[in-house]
């Protein structure tokens, strides 16, 4: 299957490629942010190296073919707003996103995570597009309902939220299918 493309255009947003020279804006935006990273698999940031070394790891997935990320901008003014990511294992892709604390409630979420599930189900080898969110992030519920995502059932105990508990937490599982 061919890579995702490396550009992708929203009316509002620009998703692209990630490059080290992100690093920097991405720590600043969001990355070092302990609301924004609550509901997230990492804990925050504590300097730009940790940055560097996950927008590195972006890169390389890009080359392995594994996992795809983007970082978002705003059209109108270029201004770093978070990222995306696609990863696809066989006739399936699952992602996560994360945007800056003040792009909340704005529907740049919505936008990104559409365009992207656009994407992935467009391509004939992909049956099936899913992500997961927290039990308690009605926010990010509401996202993947709106990217044209149904809600198929609770996971119990499916993943550590480490920002908010180092037990596992239950999830809530969204995916489209073709079928």
């Amino acid at each position: 299957m061919d890579k995702p493309p490396e550009s992708i255009e929203t009316p509002r947003l620009f998703l692209r490629l990630p490059v080290r020279e992100d690093a920097d804006g991405l720590f600043t935006r969001y990355a070092q942010d302990s609301e924004v990273t609550k509901y997230l698999v990492w804990k925050p940031h504590k300097n730009i190296t940790e940055t560097t070394a996950f927008v590195e790891s972006c890169i390389k997935g890009w080359d392995e073919g594994r996992r795809f990320a983007w970082v978002v901008t705003r059209k109108e003014d270029n201004a770093l707003l978070g990222m995306i990511e696609l990863r696809i294992a066989d006739n399936q892709a699952d992602f996560g996103y994360v945007l800056a604390r003040d792009a909340w409630g704005r529907g740049y979420a919505t936008e990104m995570a559409t365009a992207v599930v656009s994407w992935a189900m467009a391509k004939p080898e992909i049956q099936r597009v899913w992500a997961t969110c927290d039990c308690d992030n009605c926010a990010s519920s509401r996202v993947l309902e709106k990217a044209g995502l149904k809600f198929e059932k609770v996971l119990k105990g499916y993943i550590v939220h480490p920002n908010i508990s180092e037990e596992t937490r239950d999830s809530l599982l969204y995916s489209i299918t073709k079928s």
